[in-house]
C-alpha cells in the first residue's frame, strides 16, 4: 500500500503549483501513515461470522472470517485482508459473549512476542457444546496486560473491554466523562475515543481539528505514540499552559491566591472590569461630507450603545458594530433628504475621523493583559468591580503587593494566564476545535476549565480522570460541577472500576487512603489474576534504596524510583555513586536505560512495570495540607503494572497502617 501512493505520479493532474503542493503534502502524509512500526503487528483477532453480517456491517458472504487489526489493510486487488478495529464489522470483537454472540461463531485472538506470532487462543461463542460458565479471562488478554513495558504508552486495541468499547464508541455529538481509578485504562480509552472519532467523522474533524490536553509535558511525551501507531498523525496535543500562553509566565502564587484567581467568580470580576470602560455618549457625533453636515445626536447613539451592551455580544465585535451602526443612522438622515447611497458610502462614513473619535471615546480598545494587570495592582479598580462577589480578604490574597510598571515586566503565574486568557475571550471568542480530550481532569481550577471550555464551544469533548488523585487545593470535587464550568452541563459520566494495571495487593494498600481522600469513591476492583510483587520495607540508609532499586532493575521491564520532590537530590547523587544510570520523566526508556526518577509532582499519568516508592510520609508532607498529600501519595502507589516496594525511615502515615 505505501508502495502505492509513492508511486503516483502527479505531473499531469494537478492544475497548478499550489494544487500540486498541496497534493504533495497530502501524499507524503499518508506514506507517514503507512510506515512500518517495530514490534506492532497489522492484526491481533480474528471473526468468524455464522451468516454474512448485515448490509450496514460491510460485505461478507456465510461463514467470511474477518481478521481485526490497527488499519485497513488491502491486497494489490483493493480487497481487504485486515478490517480497521473502529469499522462496525469489528465490534463484535470487543463487545461479543457467549451471553450475546453477536452472530459470531469463533473469536480467536493471537499472541506476539517482538512482534513475531507465537500463539492464539479460540472462543467458540455460538457453540452450544461450549460451557457457557467458562473461563471468563483470557489468558493472552492476562498476558498483553501484564507484558513488560519499555518505552513510551503503548494502545491497547487488542485488549480493550466491553466497558471502555462503549466509552470509545460513544458518538461525536455527545461529551462523556470518564472517572477511571488508577489503572482502569482511561487515558487510553481517551485516546482510542479520538481515533474512533476520526474513522467515523474524519472529514467533519479535518475541518474543526482535535485536540489532547495533559497535565504537563512529561506526560504528553509519554502518550505521544499512541495515535500514530493507529495511523492518526493529525492530532494536537497542549498542555493547558500552552492554551492560555499569552504571556510569559515567570512567578508562582501562594495556594490561598491561586484558589481565588481560579475560582469560576473571577470571570465575572473580570467582565464587569472590561465594560466598566464603555461610557454612554454626551456629545452628538458631527459627520461632514462635501458641503452637508450630518448630526446623529447623544440620545441616539445612547440607544446605539445601550443596544449593543444588551446583545451580549463580545466586547470587541461590539467595537467594530459601532462605526457601522452610527454610519447606518447618517445614512437614514441621507436617504430622507433625497440622497440614494449605498454600501460603500456607509464604510466611508465609519470610516470618518468624528465617527473614529466618537468610537474612541465611547468604546476604546481594551488590551487583556494591562485589564488583569489593574485589577491585579490597583486596589480601588478591583475593590469596584469585585462588590459582591469577592470579600475583602480575597480581594487583599490577589493584590500584588509591588506596583508593576508595564504587563511585559510582570512576573505572570499560571493563574494570571488563564484570567487573561478569559479577558481575551470576552474581547474577542476563541477559536473552537471539533473535539477535546482532557485528561487528568481532576487537578483544573474552574476558570481553567472555562479556558479549555472555550476550545470546544461548538465541539465535544472527553473529559478523564479520578476524584481520589486531585492533588490542588483547587481540584475537583465533582464531575457535575466540573462540567458546568466546562460549558458541557449535559455530558455523561461514566465510571470504570475494574483495575487492569495495577497488582490486586498493591491497589488494596493504596485504597487503604480512599476513605480519607475520597469518601464515597468506588474502590477499584483489580481483574488481575496475578496479585503482583509486593514490599513495605523499613529502611536506614539511602543505599538501601538504590539496592531496591537493584533488585527491581533485574526483571524486564521498566522500573520507577518515586520520591518527594525535597528528596530527588540527594536520591540522584546516590544512583550516580552506585553508577546506576536514570533517566527524568517523560525521557524515552531503553533496553540498557530503564530506571527513571520521578518527582512525585510529575508521577500523575506516567506508569513503570515496577516502581519504588520512597519515604511516604515525606510525599504527603511535601504538600501544602494533608488531604492533598494523601492525595498525592495515592497517585504514587498507583503507578506499578507488576511490583512495588515501599521504603522508609521514618513512620508510614497513619492511614495505611
Amino acid at each position: 500500500m505505501r508502495e502505492d501512493v509513492e508511486a503516483l505520479d502527479i505531473r499531469d493532474v494537478t492544475a497548478n503549483w499550489v494544487n500540486a503542493e498541496v497534493l504533495s503534502r497530502q501524499i507524503d502524509e499518508r506514506i507517514k501513515a503507512l510506515a512500518d512500526l517495530s514490534d506492532t503487528p497489522l492484526f491481533f483477532g480474528r471473526l468468524n461470522y455464522l451468516h454474512a453480517p448485515g448490509a450496514e456491517q460491510a460485505e461478507g458472504a456465510e461463514g467470511e472470517q474477518f481478521y481485526i487489526g490497527r488499519r485497513h489493510v488491502h491486497d494489490a486487488d483493493g480487497d481487504p485482508m485486515v478490517i480497521d478495529w473502529r469499522a462496525p464489522v469489528s465490534q463484535p470483537f470487543y463487545r461479543a459473549s457467549r451471553k450475546d454472540p453477536m452472530d459470531v461463531g469463533l473469536r480467536r485472538r493471537f499472541g506476539y512476542t517482538g512482534g513475531d506470532l507465537t500463539a492464539y487462543e479460540d472462543e467458540h461463542l455460538s457453540d452450544p457444546a461450549e460451557p457457557s460458565g467458562g473461563a471468563t479471562t483470557s489468558k493472552l488478554l492476562q498476558q498483553e496486560i501484564e507484558r513488560p513495558r519499555v518505552g513510551p504508552m503503548r494502545d491497547i486495541v487488542a485488549t480493550i473491554q466491553p466497558e471502555q468499547d462503549e466509552i470509545v464508541r460513544s458518538g461525536l455529538s455527545g461529551t462523556v466523562c470518564v472517572q477511571g481509578g488508577p489503572g482502569t485504562g482511561k487515558t487510553a480509552v481517551g485516546l482510542h475515543r479520538v481515533a474512533y472519532l476520526l474513522y467515523a467523522h474524519r472529514e467533519r474533524l479535518a475541518r474543526t481539528g482535535t485536540l489532547v490536553i495533559g497535565p504537563n509535558r512529561s506526560f504528553l511525551h509519554y502518550i505521544e505514540q499512541v495515535l500514530p501507531a493507529l495511523g492518526e498523525l493529525e492530532v494536537q496535543q497542549a498542555t493547558v499552559d500552552d492554551l492560555v500562553a499569552h504571556v510569559e509566565v515567570r512567578g508562582t502564587d501562594e495556594a490561598a491566591a491561586a484558589v481565588v484567581k481560579g475560582d469560576a467568580r473571577m470571570a465575572e470580576v473580570l467582565r464587569r472590569a472590561l465594560y466598566s470602560h464603555v461610557t454612554l455618549p454626551t456629545e452628538p457625533v458631527v459627520v461632514v461630507r462635501g458641503s452637508r453636515r450630518w448630526r446623529v445626536p447623544a440620545y441616539e447613539l445612547e440607544d446605539i450603545v445601550r443596544e449593543l451592551l444588551q446583545r451580549d455580544i463580545r466586547y470587541g465585535a461590539a467595537r467594530e458594530a459601532l462605526p457601522q451602526r452610527i454610519a447606518h443612522a447618517v445614512l437614514v438622515q441621507m436617504e430622507r433628504s433625497g440622497e440614494a447611497p449605498d454600501d460603500r458610502v456607509q464604510d466611508a462614513v465609519a470610516r470618518n475621523s468624528a465617527v473614529k473619535a466618537a468610537v474612541k471615546e465611547i468604546w476604546p480598545a481594551v488590551d487583556p493583559a494591562k485589564l488583569v494587570l489593574r485589577l491585579l495592582t490597583d486596589a480601588e479598580f478591583l475593590a469596584e468591580h469585585a462588590a459582591g462577589v469577592l470579600d475583602e480578604d480575597e480581594q487583599k490574597t490577589i493584590l500584588w503587593a509591588r506596583p508593576v510598571r508595564s504587563a511585559k515586566s510582570a512576573k505572570w503565574s499560571s493563574a494570571d494566564a488563564v484570567l487573561i486568557d478569559e479577558a481575551a475571550d470576552l474581547i474577542q471568542r476563541t477559536h473552537s476545535l471539533g473535539h477535546v480530550v482532557l485528561d487528568e481532569a481532576q487537578d483544573l481550577s474552574p476558570m481553567q476549565y472555562r479556558a479549555v471550555g472555550r476550545r470546544c464551544t461548538t465541539g465535544s469533548a472527553t473529559v478523564l480522570g479520578d476524584l481520589a488523585q486531585g492533588t490542588t487545593p483547587w481540584a475537583t470535587r465533582s464531575w457535575d460541577e466540573a462540567l458546568a464550568h466546562l460549558g458541557k452541563k449535559e455530558g455523561v459520566i461514566e465510571e470504570l472500576t475494574a483495575g487492569f494495571r495495577v497488582p490486586t495487593d498493591v491497589i488494596a494498600y493504596a485504597s487503604r487512603l480512599l476513605p480519607h481522600i475520597a469518601p464515597g469513591l468506588t474502590p477499584v476492583a483489580s481483574v488481575r489474576e496475578n496479585p503482583g510483587f509486593f514490599k513495605v520495607r523499613t529502611t536506614t540508609e539511602t543505599s538501601e534504596v538504590v539496592a531496591a532499586c537493584e533488585e527491581l532493575l533485574s526483571n524486564e521491564g521498566s522500573t520507577g524510583l518515586i520520591a518527594a520532590d525535597a528528596r530527588i537530590p540527594v536520591l540522584a547523587e546516590a544512583l550516580t555513586a552506585a553508577g546506576i544510570p536514570y533517566l527524568a520523566p517523560g525521557e524515552e526508556t531503553t533496553r540498557d536505560t530503564r530506571l527513571t526518577l520521578v518527582p512525585a509532582s510529575l508521577a500523575k499519568g506516567l506508569e513503570y512495570d515496577y516502581v519504588v516508592l520512597d519515604e511516604p510520609q515525606a510525599v504527603v508532607d511535601g504538600e501544602p495540607d494533608e488531604r492533598t498529600g494523601l492525595r498525592r501519595l495515592y497517585v504514587a502507589l498507583t503507578r506499578a503494572v507488576s511490583g512495588l516496594i515501599v521504603t522508609h525511615s521514618a513512620p508510614v502515615p497513619p492511614q495505611l497502617a
